[in-house]
């Protein structure tokens, strides 16, 4: 097994994610075309860009759904490039998704136990006959998924099914859901979507409340630029697959070609 190496930024702290010159191309088109993130422990960083940018397809190889033609991401100083997407979240990689993904046949704690699962030591034998220690593991885990509720304000729906809650609040239990697995990485893939102003304020209060809770590293995708300008510190801007600007953000969202390439001439 090769050796991890954590890789530090020049100002000493730790890079969580570094990803190098990363491309993945389909029959002819190049999606994504030399991109490069480093992205630091903490840190709350945007990818933004157009629609068809190329950061969804980012996510996907940050997660192991495509594993890129060229270039290669770490974690913490290890390769991941090329592990299945099980594989990733083991490592400390978890993401929401653009279109909520929960199970809506499942009660809201339920789905948070779903994200604990693979923290649960119990093997087939212990869980077929209900043995012992998986009684005792399964009720450590559900106060566990019960904490990680009240964080989010859900705890008073934990017995509702998760295709009963209102739809601010599904974006947030997916989220939860994610947080429940215990990542480094937290990717979430326009989490605003689909809110209206009073639930994105609420939004980003948590986001930015599980930030510093955690000390979790987060890196988010966002069409909302008051969501972005307001929480996020740097940002990557993404156009037809590769970098137009990266940098601090009010920075970036004041630069003429990001401006022109979200609203034209």
């Amino acid at each position: 097994m090769a050796e991890v190496k954590k890789i530090y930024a020049d100002d000493g702290r730790e890079i969580v994610l570094k990803a190098d010159h990363l491309c993945i191309q389909f029959g002819g088109l190049k999606a994504v075309d030399n991109v490069n993130l480093e992205i630091k422990k903490g840190e709350l960083y945007g990818l933004i860009g157009p629609n068809g940018a190329g950061k969804t397809t980012v996510f996907n190889l940050l997660t192991g759904v495509y594993k890129p033609t060229l270039g290669r991401f770490y974690l913490c100083g290890e390769d991941l490039t090329g592990k299945t997407p099980a594989e990733m979240n083991k490592k400390g990689i978890a993401r929401t998704f653009q279109n909520i993904r929960l199970f809506n046949n499942l009660t809201v704690i339920e789905n948070v136990m779903v994200g604990l699962a693979n923290q649960i030591p119990c093997n087939l034998v212990q869980s077929v006959f209900r043995l012992p220690r998986h009684k005792k593991s399964e009720k450590e885990y559900y106060e566990r998924a019960l904490e990680l509720l009240k964080v989010f304000n859900l705890d008073e729906y934990k017995d509702y099914l998760a295709a009963n809650l209102p739809y601010g609040k599904q974006r947030k239990l997916e989220i939860a859901r994610a947080m429940a697995t215990n990542p480094k990485l937290l990717l979430l893939d326009e989490p605003a979507a689909g809110m209206n102003p009073n639930e994105t304020q609420e939004l980003m209060d948590v986001i930015s409340f599980i930030r510093k809770e955690f000390d979790i590293t987060i890196l988010l995708i966002e069409h909302d630029m008051r969501l972005v300008g307001g929480i996020c510190e740097k940002l990557t801007v993404l156009n037809f697959g590769t970098e137009l600007a990266v940098g601090e953000t009010s920075e970036v969202l004041n630069n003429p070609e990001v401006i022109k390439a979200y609203i034209g001439e």
